[in-house]
C-alpha cells in the first residue's frame, strides 16, 4: 500500500517538483517501505522522534524538519537535517546560524510564510519577510543558506481560497528570489516552494510548489507512538 501511493503519487508530480513523505508519528518499519519503493526525503516535525530515526534508517535519506523548531532543540537536530522548512522568526535564523557555524556546515532554511487565515499559524507575515531580506544581515549569517519559503493553505474546504492563498505565495516567493537575491550563488540558492499536503497538494503544484508534504496519503493516519 505505501509503495503504491508514492508511486501513484509520482506519477502525477512534475519534473519540477519533490516530494517530502510526512513519516512523523510512523514507525521505521514503514519509513522502511517507502524507502525501497525509491522514497528518500522525509519529513519529521519532532526533533527526538527524528534523531531516533536517523540513527536506526540508511545514510542516504535526506531527513527535512517540518515542524515548529524551539531553539533550544537547534543544536540537536542540526547534525541530522537536510533542510529546515519552518523557520519563523529572525532569532531561529540567528540561532540555527549559531550552532552551524559551530559544527562547520550552511544549514539549508525556508522562510515560513503566514498566508493562511487562522490566527494559530507561525511564519513571517509577507512584508516582514520583504523588511527583513531588505535589511540584509542574513547576509552575514555563513552557517545558513536561505533556501526559499514554506507554507500553510487555511484549512478550509474552499479550493478557490486555497488556490488563492498558494497563489500569492507563489508571487512572494518570485518576487523575493528575483528582488533580494542579487548575487549569483543566493539566486540559485533560493529555489524551493514547499507547499501543498495531503488535502490541497495538487492545488500546490499547479502554483508552482517545487515540495509538497504529503503523509497521510502514503501512510495512513498518524498513530503517536
Amino acid at each position: 500500500m505505501i509503495a503504491q501511493a508514492i508511486s501513484d503519487i509520482r506519477r502525477q508530480l512534475p519534473p519540477t517538483t519533490q516530494l517530502v513523505a510526512v513519516s512523523k508519528f510512523h514507525p521505521v518499519e514503514e519509513i522502511m517501505q517507502a524507502y525501497d519503493a525509491g522514497q528518500r526525503i522525509f519529513g519529521e516535525s519532532h526533533v527526538q522522534e527524528l534523531v531516533n530515526k536517523a540513527s536506526q534508517l540508511p545514510d542516504d535519506i535526506q531527513w527535512h524538519f517540518i515542524g515548529h523548531l524551539q531553539t533550544n532543540k537547534v543544536k540537536q537536530l542540526l547534525p541530522h537535517v537536510a533542510l529546515i522548512h519552518a523557520v519563523d522568526t529572525s532569532h531561529l535564523l540567528a540561532e540555527i546560524n549559531k550552532h552551524s557555524q559551530r559544527i562547520g556546515r550552511s544549514t539549508p532554511c525556508l522562510m515560513e510564510i503566514h498566508i493562511a487565515q487562522e490566527e494559530t499559524k507561525y511564519g513571517f507575515t509577507p512584508e516582514e519577510a520583504e523588511a527583513f531580506l531588505a535589511e540584509g544581515t542574513w547576509r552575514q549569517m555563513t552557517g545558513v543558506t536561505l533556501a526559499g519559503i514554506m507554507c500553510m493553505a487555511s484549512n478550509v474546504d474552499d479550493e478557490q481560497q486555497i488556490r488563492d492563498e498558494f497563489r500569492r505565495a507563489s508571487t512572494l516567493f518570485h518576487r523575493l528570489r528575483e528582488t533580494y537575491m542579487t548575487s549569483e550563488a543566493e539566486h540559485a540558492a533560493f529555489c524551493q516552494l514547499s507547499m501543498g499536503m495531503s488535502s490541497d497538494w495538487h492545488i500546490a503544484i499547479a502554483e508552482g510548489a517545487t515540495l509538497v508534504r504529503i503523509g497521510t496519503t502514503i501512510f495512513g493516519e498518524r498513530v503517536k507512538a
